[in-house]
């Protein structure tokens, strides 16, 4: 078989490109090679300021997970299995494990989809915090352009809960409609001949259905999450990379500078296209273990964090359409981060095809990891990675 991106060129069969960069085998180079294949915004790390992890390595070949009846899987087949890219799993603010796949390495961006919301909404935080952004102000009030569409009467707050009555069918398979659209204004899917080139704020104009009032039940819409970032940076005067690199990413002591998705007049894909090394998606895990601080300097409130755990709404996301994706677990969905309720509340972003950045403040443990999968969504994988971390939170106390 052919391998993805070999030879100088690669042959047509062996190409990543605009059209196939999201399906297998082609993500397997793609994800970790994105600004080679669509425009992107450095978000710039502070190299004279680099937090240094404390390593304790642990083994990990006698794990197992729970794979299903009376079965279980060790923890080296689960990453194989899982098409994982790379991990980093944090204990007690010691990094004890790291894997990566053959192309990637701890210096390796690779795209977070959804785990993107996640990063985007501490940036909020900072700036909620900040007394910057008020999330009770009707979204149409800072982008006036907002006044006809369906998002009139939506405030901040219905943003980061993924509350709006917007209509709109995230349906990742999907080859026509308005998700295809949606793509096509952000960059990440190629134009059809001759069809005439759109950009991010320009596709808001066509939400114009609603199907329910604002503040009822969970309702994934990415595209909340890119208008996020769009009020973020009228209200700021500052473009989102900027603010994310001032506000997050170089007080965290990130490692290498992120980068994210833009479409052609630079509108920032906050949904799905901030790109990072593992190494960085666990020392922000790490930063909500720490309540939001790092030696001494609190960077993201520790309200804010207080706020993602406790001020969810439980029938808001029993009322929603993921109750299924978890197994039905107990959780909810508070600003952009999924919580699932336990004597151990597990705070987690999740992003398709297999990204995860999982935080047991608790426990003090995280896990980030960064995949490849076939699959945009795949509910018992998503299911088998959440007995992953039982697994690994297991091992990990029975050491300490």
């Amino acid at each position: 078989m052919t391998q993805t991106m070999q030879g100088f060129p690669p042959s047509p069969a062996a190409q990543a490109t605009l059209a196939n960069w999201r399906l297998a085998p082609f993500n397997r180079w793609a994800f970790h090679h994105v600004r080679e294949i669509l425009p992107t915004a450095d978000i710039a790390n502070d190299p004279s300021d680099v937090a240094d992890w404390a390593k304790a390595p642990v083994d990990p070949a006698g794990w197992q997970i729970e794979s299903g009846r009376d079965s279980t899987l060790p923890f080296a087949k689960y990453l194989e299995d899982s098409a994982t890219d790379a991990i980093a799993i944090v204990h007690r603010g010691r990094l004890v494990y790291e894997y990566y796949s053959p192309g990637n390495t701890p210096a390796t961006p690779h795209i977070l989809m959804s785990v993107s919301k996640s990063m985007l909404a501490l940036v909020v935080g900072v700036l909620a915090g900040h007394g910057e952004l008020d999330l009770s102000r009707d979204v149409a009030t800072i982008v006036p352009e907002l006044g006809a569409t369906a998002y009139a009467g939506a405030t901040v707050r219905h943003l980061l809960d993924m509350r709006t009555g917007v209509a709109f069918d995230e349906d990742y398979s999907a080859t026509r409609g308005p998700i295809v659209q949606y793509r096509k204004s952000t960059g990440w899917n190629p134009l059809a001949p001759g069809e005439e080139p759109s950009d991010l704020r320009s596709f808001y104009r066509a939400m114009t259905e609603s199907e329910s009032p604002h503040g009822g039940r969970f309702h994934y819409v990415s595209p909340n999450s890119d208008l996020l970032g769009w009020v973020i940076e009228r209200a700021t005067g500052t473009r989102f990379a900027d603010l994310a690199s001032e506000l997050l990413w170089q007080p965290a002591g990130a490692s290498r500078s992120a980068y994210i998705t833009v479409d052609r007049l630079g509108a920032p894909r906050c949904a799905g296209g901030m790109c990072v090394c593992v190494r960085d998606l666990a020392l922000i895990g790490q930063l909500l273990v720490n309540g939001g601080a790092r030696g001494g300097k609190q960077i993201v409130p520790s309200a804010w964090i207080d706020d993602l755990l406790s001020n969810g709404d439980r029938a808001a996301w029993d009322a929603g359409s993921f109750v299924d994706l978890f197994s039905g677990r107990p959780m909810h969905y508070r600003s952009q981060w999924y919580v699932e309720h336990g004597a151990h509340p597990l705070l987690f972003g999740l992003g398709i095809h297999g990204q995860n950045l999982y935080v047991d403040p608790t426990g003090q443990i995280v896990v980030a990891k960064l995949s490849s999968q076939a699959e945009p969504l795949d509910p018992a994988g998503i299911e088998l990675t959440r007995r992953a971390i039982d697994a690994i939170a297991r091992e990990l106390t029975a050491l300490a």
